[in-house]
């Protein structure tokens, strides 16, 4: 393990294609099974067709003040924010539903033949079919509701957009409307005083009989000046009472939690409250901004939390005084207007008593009058101003279109799917590939194999797709079993006959095709063999060579047969076969091996190799049976199929039966597979069919070894003779 845990650590670029390279198939398989699900969901998924209205959402320029100019409101950088949540508020979608009878609409959906209550219906319009989006510095909003039904998506659409229209408007006209009607109740009130006074004026004249005297004489003498400019000062400050009365009782009306959307500099002209108002309107968005990222008990959410209600506490407490403020500047022009009363009273009598109290009652009777007349005229114009001013449109709001079906579905997008599936998939397939590749702890290359099991690799056999060859095979296909055959002499002392078994240590590793064709091709090398098929369990001898199963082996070692009996003779040129036989589940114990070992001395004389096809060794007994009778053992490991730690198992096994462990044969060997199984495979194809020398086949004994430096060969010593 530890060559293969240095390969991990100093994996590169290179590991990592060949990596690649050796699981294109699993990696294509999951890309194609994420794209062909993918696919198929967004087949079945139902249609949503979006409709888009586009609006344009100015702040309004503010509301209509008595007794104040009119100025531009300051800029609120969370206007869009509070506007996109009116737009999706109960308060403009619920006349939605009612007009477009929603409920009803989407009572299928629940499976319901009764319309929906409003405020389910509400939920489902806000939490899957509105959106409402809107650019970066940008006053356009963009409406969009995607529906199953094109023409549903498209009316909804308009109707949220005239439904928020008409609210824009109502609100902006809103104050507008209350200060129109309570300038026209004051000049109601005015007219009524007029006409008032002017009955008085008319009953002093016949009183004093000065049916004469013009009402619009003016004196000059110092007095009566002085109490026309008493008066003059008198009604200005009852229209400055007036005005600072009505806001007061306005603002005062007012439930506290409205009243912070009055700050501006138009309806509360304090620049410390719009900058309370600006620090509450930051901490709220930060504490909404923590919410949806932090748990409640978070300590930045409890402090944003803290902040905001401190900040609140502070801006319900400066408006509480604002209104305190309008409170005392009331009580203050009012007291002033008593004083001034006062005082033109005294003055008033103390005219009186002139030399002129005859006529004083009368001109200041007439006096009165005009100073009422004056007022009301001022009132109607006022007025008449006003509701000029409401008249002209209000452009705060504009619907620049109207939403049409769509033609085609925005949902579900093919593209972006299919898209997203192949990036899923490709790093899902990616992932399990590497995944995969860390967990493996099967045998990578053969310096693994030779550095682990301290023994020499005598073959690397490339994958094929016909493991048993055909007679048209290109030479390359058989030139890893002449190199195997060659190696494999090359660890066995020259002549002499010598008992083989090719044992692996798990199951469906490919042993009995490879033993196979090496077998057949020792014997038309010339060397007389005999194959026995000792997997008396799963025999597959008999039918790679297409002959018969009995009898066999088992039908030896049980007596019933000869030893000529059970041979089937030249199955292929110098090659012998002895099936495993017709005794089902026959099993070979300690009670034959004496007979087994009697067999092989009885084939020594007439072969020059004798081979057994064997079971798997971990599981199964008769392996251990045969290896304890032959003169040598090889091991065959398919390429990354068992865990090192299994095949370790196996060669203790054999290792501890003392029988001679000649080397190690690796099967199913992927081309191009990287690594140094790349010496092996690559050089084979130097034998394969094409022009020139290189169609030559060369003689089993004399065929080239790739890479022979990489294979250790080790002499047997005397105690593995025999």
């Amino acid at each position: 393990m530890a060559t293969s845990h240095a390969s991990k650590d100093s994996a590169s670029l290179a590991d990592f294609f060949s990596v690649l390279r050796l699981r294109k198939a699993l990696i294509a398989l999951i890309l194609a099974l994420v794209v062909i699900t993918t696919l198929a969901v967004t087949a079945f998924l139902p249609k949503w067709y979006r409709a888009t209205t586009k609006i344009r959402v100015e702040k309004p320029e503010g509301a209509v003040q008595l007794y104040s100019a009119q100025g531009g409101g300051a800029a609120d950088p969370y206007f869009l924010q509070d506007q996109f949540k009116i737009m999706q508020s109960e308060k403009i979608l619920y006349p939605v539903i009612d007009h477009l009878n929603l409920g009803a609409r989407f009572a299928p959906l629940f499976g319901s033949a009764a319309a929906l209550p409003k405020d389910i219906a509400f939920r489902y319009l806000v939490d899957q079919m509105l959106r409402v989006e809107s650019q970066r510095s940008s006053s356009l909003i963009d409406i969009n509701v995607d529906a199953q039904d094109a023409q549903l998506g498209a009316d909804i659409a308009n109707d949220i957009a005239r439904t928020y229209s008409e609210d824009r408007i109502s609100l902006a006209t809103s104050e507008q409307r209350e200060g129109l009607a309570k300038l026209r109740q004051q000049l109601d009130a005015q007219e009524l005083l007029v006409k008032q006074q002017r009955d008085a004026v008319e009953k002093l004249r016949k009183d004093l009989n000065i049916s004469g005297v013009d009402l619009n004489a003016r004196y000059s003498d110092m007095e009566i000046e002085t109490l026309r400019q008493m008066q003059n000062s008198l009604i200005a400050l009852s229209v400055d009472a007036i005005g600072r009365k009505t806001r007061w009782e306005r603002f005062k009306g007012i439930a506290p939690e409205d009243r912070a959307n009055l700050v501006n500099s138009e309806l509360i002209p304090d620049q410390n409250i719009q900058n309370l108002l600006q620090a509450w309107l930051v901490s709220d968005q930060k504490v909404t901004q923590l919410k949806a990222r932090l748990g409640e008990a978070h300590p930045d959410l409890v402090s944003a939390i803290e902040n905001r209600a401190k900040t609140k506490e502070q801006l319900d407490a400066q408006l509480r005084g604002y209104e305190s403020a309008l409170e005392i500047g009331y009580k203050e022009a009012d007291a002033r207007v008593a004083e001034l009363k006062r005082q033109l009273s005294q003055a008033k009598v103390d005219q009186i008593l002139s030399a002129r109290e005859r006529m004083r009652p009368f001109e200041e009777a007439a006096q009165k009058l005009d100073d009422e007349t004056r007022l009301g005229t001022t009132l109607r114009l006022t007025l008449r101003q006003r509701e000029i001013d409401f008249q002209v449109p209000k452009k705060t709001i504009e619907i620049l279109n109207t939403a049409l079906p769509a033609r085609f579905a925005s949902r579900p997008n093919w593209a972006l799917n299919t898209t997203f599936a192949v990036l899923f998939g490709a790093v899902l397939a990616l992932g399990v590939a590497l995944l995969l590749e860390y967990v493996d702890t099967s045998f990578r290359n053969v310096a693994d194999v030779e550095s682990r099991l301290k023994l020499p690799v005598l073959g690397v056999i490339p994958f094929q797709r016909n493991p048993l060859g055909s007679a048209d095979d290109d030479p390359a296909n058989t030139e890893p079993f002449r190199v195997l055959h060659t190696n494999l002499n090359l660890a066995l002392k020259p002549g002499q006959p010598h008992a083989l078994v090719l044992f692996s240590a798990g199951p469906g590793e490919g042993k009995s095709t490879t033993l196979h064709r090496l077998a057949a091709l020792m014997g038309a090398g010339g060397e007389r063999v005999v194959l026995i098929d000792s997997d008396l369990r799963r025999p597959t001898q008999h039918r790679l060579a297409n002959r018969p199963k009995g009898p066999g082996l088992s039908d030896f070692l049980l007596g019933q047969h000869t030893l000529d009996e059970v041979t089937q003779k030249t199955v292929s040129p110098g090659l012998d076969f002895i099936p495993s036989g017709t005794h089902a589940g026959f099993t070979l114990g300690l009670l034959h091996a004496n007979r087994l070992r009697d067999l092989i001395a009885t084939l020594r004389g007439r072969y020059d190799k004798i081979i057994f096809d064997s079971p798997p060794i971990i599981g199964v007994s008769d392996t251990s049976v045969l290896a304890s009778a032959v003169d040598g053992a090889v091991l065959l490991i398919q390429h990354r199929r068992n865990p090192q730690s299994m095949v370790l198992r196996a060669q203790h096994i054999v290792e501890s039966l003392k029988t001679p462990l000649l080397g190690v044969v690796l099967n199913q060997v992927p081309l191009h597979s990287g690594e140094d199984y790349g010496y092996y495979t690559n050089n084979y194809a130097y034998y394969s069919d094409g022009s020139g020398e290189k169609t030559r086949r060369p003689h089993a004994s004399s065929a080239p070894r790739p890479a022979a430096d990489k294979l250790v060969l080790r002499e047997r010593g005397p105690e593995e003779k025999g």
